[in-house]
């Protein structure tokens, strides 16, 4: 891409595989190959952009991560792991950036619920009003606006800002029952995740 198209201004790291078992069911080349898309990619990614970027003091990175990269999910010990990885990797490198003086790069990072990509077929919130199934466009469109604004984080829905206002202020146990009442420790029970072509 550097040789092809030169310098990138922004980069969206939107990649991403979910293994859709529990912990001890997940065969560990699966395990590995979802770390290697849902975070390796980005320190591969960063290592090849960021410094023009640098150079230059300009440019955006954007990390797709999801809400699982906030918060535990039962069946989803791996892809939750890379995605909270995917969240720390961008606000550390915020950081970094932010003490070098490199003010002219931004960092986006978005935290969805389940978007209708086929990739968590079968999955359903217990309170689809609540927590809707996502539209791919109107995720774009939000991410989008997202960059423009030069915001930090965005959680969609925007209930997730408040539900992690909850996870960090109450204590374990009712946090749990919380996960229970929005159905978040059975909402993996039917996956079937994206039919193999």
């Amino acid at each position: 891409v550097k040789r092809e198209v030169g310098d990138v201004s922004i980069l969206i790291n939107n990649a991403g595989i979910v293994t859709g078992k529990t912990f001890i069911d997940s065969p560990d080349s699966l395990v590995e190959k979802c770390m290697e898309v849902n975070i390796m990619a980005h320190f591969w990614t960063y290592k090849a952009f960021l410094p023009a970027m640098m150079a230059s003091n300009h440019g955006h990175l954007v990390s797709i991560a999801s809400a699982a990269g906030i918060t535990g999910v039962n069946g989803l010990s791996d892809y939750c792991a890379s995605k909270f990885a995917a969240v720390g990797f961008a606000e550390s490198i915020d950081l970094e950036m932010r003490v070098l003086g490199k003010t002219g790069i931004k960092t986006t990072i978005v935290c969805p619920y389940f978007i209708n990509t086929g990739m968590f077929d079968g999955c359903r919130s217990k309170w689809p009003t609540l927590l809707p199934e996502l539209e791919p466009e109107s995720v774009a469109e939000k991410v989008m606006t997202a960059i423009r604004r030069d915001q930090e984080i965005l959680m969609l829905p925007r209930i997730l800002y408040f539900l992690l206002l909850l996870k960090h202020l109450l204590p374990v146990k009712v946090t749990v029952l919380f996960s229970d009442y929005f159905g978040n420790l059975h909402v993996m029970d039917n996956f079937k995740g994206r039919a193999k072509k």
